[in-house]
C-alpha cells in the first residue's frame, strides 16, 4: 500500500469517526453538533446562537455551561432576541445590568438531562402540562402542541422547541423560537411605559401598571392576569373590603391557576347558594398586614422548620418556604406548593403577591 493510500485511508478514518459522534444529532445554525462536546462547544458553532453565545459570555455563565452537568438548555435563535422590544439585548449586556442577564439566561436551564421523550411523557402524566422549575427560579409550564414542545414562562409568553435533541456531553439542548422571561423580567423593565415608572417601581401586572397609591381592588382589575380573581371577588361581596383601609397581604391567583382547578369547579363557587364556600376560598388568600417579600424570606429562613406558618384571615393556614433559587412557595392546607411569581405589588392598603395556583382551604 502507498504512502499517499495509506494517508487517504487514515483521514477517511478519522472524518468518519467524528461524523459519527454528530451523525445522531440534528445540524444546528449550520453546523454540526458534536455529542462529545459539551454545550458551549457546540452552540460557539451554530449561527443561529451568536446572541446566546455573547450574553452567556457577559454573564459569566461559560464555565457552568461546561461544567458536568448535566444541564437541559433551551436555547432561542438570534430571531427571538431581536423580537425583544428595542433596546432590550443591549440594556441587558451592560456589566450593570449582569444580574439580570444572568436571571434570564438561567431561566432556559434546567438541572438534568431532559430529552423530549422525558418531557412529552412528563406532560401526559400531568393531564396536558408540567410545570419545570429552571435554575433561574422560574416556572415554565410544558405543553403538547400537536407534534411539538411548547414552554409558557411567567409572563405568558409561548416558546416553540423547533429542534429537540440535540445531545451534548454534558446534557441536551433544545432549540426555541422565543425568549423565555421570568415575572417582572428586565426585557419588560427596559419596555415599560412612562405611566408604569410613575408606578412606584411596581413591576407590572397582566400587562398593566400597577399604582402604589391604588388600593388592591382598582389596580386589580386592570390586570389582564386576574379576570376570574376579580369576578369572584366581585361574586363574593368582597370589593368593599378588599377597598378599605387595611392593610392586606393578598395572594393573587392568575386566571391560569383558576384554570388549573377540576373542571367546572370555578362555575360551582360562583353560584349564589356557593357564596360562603367561594368567600372562604378567597379569604384563604389574604392576610391581615402588610407582608412583603423580604419579611416572608427572613422569617421562613429563621424558623426551625425551613418554614414561616401563618394564618389567614378565613382562619386556614397557610406556609411560606424559601428555595435554594430564593424563590418564595406558598403552601396551603391541603399541601399544595404555588410559587410567588410576582412579589411586593404594593397598594395603598396593603400589597399583593401574584401566586400560580389557587390556595385552597381543607
Amino acid at each position: 500500500m502507498t504512502h499517499k493510500l495509506r494517508t487517504a485511508l487514515m483521514t477517511a478514518t478519522i472524518l468518519a469517526a467524528g461524523s459519527a459522534f454528530a451523525q445522531d444529532n440534528p445540524m444546528v445554525g449550520g453546523a454540526a453538533m458534536f455529542a462529545d462536546r459539551n454545550i458551549v462547544e457546540n452552540a460557539v458553532n451554530s449561527a443561529d446562537h451568536t446572541t446566546l453565545v455573547a450574553a452567556v459570555q457577559a454573564a459569566g455563565l461559560v464555565d457552568t455551561l461546561q461544567s458536568e452537568g448535566p444541564f437541559t438548555v433551551f436555547a432561542p435563535v438570534n430571531a427571538a432576541f431581536a423580537a425583544l422590544p428595542e433596546g432590550t439585548v443591549e440594556t441587558l449586556l451592560m456589566p450593570e445590568n449582569i444580574d439580570a442577564l444572568t436571571q434570564v439566561l438561567t431561566c432556559h436551564v434546567l438541572g438534568a438531562q431532559a430529552t423530549s421523550d422525558i418531557i412529552a411523557g412528563m406532560i401526559s402524566d400531568g393531564s396536558g402540562v408540567h410545570r419545570v422549575e429552571t435554575l433561574g427560579g422560574c416556572v415554565l409550564e410544558a405543553r403538547a402542541n400537536g407534534d411539538m414542545i411548547t414552554l409558557t414562562d411567567e409572563t405568558g409568553g409561548v416558546a416553540t422547541v423547533t429542534i429537540a435533541d440535540v445531545m451534548q456531553s454534558n446534557g441536551v439542548i433544545h432549540v426555541i423560537d422565543t425568549v423565555l422571561l421570568p415575572a417582572a423580567a428586565p426585557a419588560e423593565e427596559a419596555a415599560a411605559t412612562p405611566d408604569a415608572m410613575d408606578a412606584g417601581n411596581n413591576p407590572m401586572v397582566g400587562g398593566a401598571p400597577m399604582f402604589a397609591d391604588r388600593n388592591i381592588v382598582e389596580n386589580a382589575v386592570n390586570s389582564a392576569d386576574h379576570t376570574t380573581l376579580v369576578a369572584a371577588v366581585q361574586a363574593a361581596g368582597l370589593v368593599d373590603t378588599l377597598q378599605s383601609e387595611g392593610p392586606f397581604t393578598v395572594f393573587a391567583p392568575t386566571n391560569a391557576a383558576f384554570d388549573a382547578l377540576p373542571e367546572g369547579t370555578v362555575d360551582t363557587l360562583l353560584m349564589e347558594e356557593n357564596r360562603d364556600t367561594l368567600v372562604k376560598v378567597l379569604t384563604s388568600h389574604v392576610v391581615a398586614g402588610n407582608i412583603s417579600a423580604a419579611e416572608l424570606t427572613r422569617q421562613a429562613r429563621a424558623s426551625s422548620d425551613g418554614f414561616f406558618h401563618f394564618n389567614t384571615v378565613s382562619g386556614a393556614a397557610l406556609s411560606a418556604q424559601v428555595r435554594p433559587s430564593g424563590a418564595v412557595f406558598i403552601f396551603d392546607e391541603s399541601g399544595n406548593a404555588y410559587r410567588v411569581s410576582i412579589a411586593d405589588v404594593n397598594q395603598s392598603n396593603g400589597v399583593i403577591h401574584v401566586v400560580d395556583g389557587v390556595l385552597l382551604p381543607r
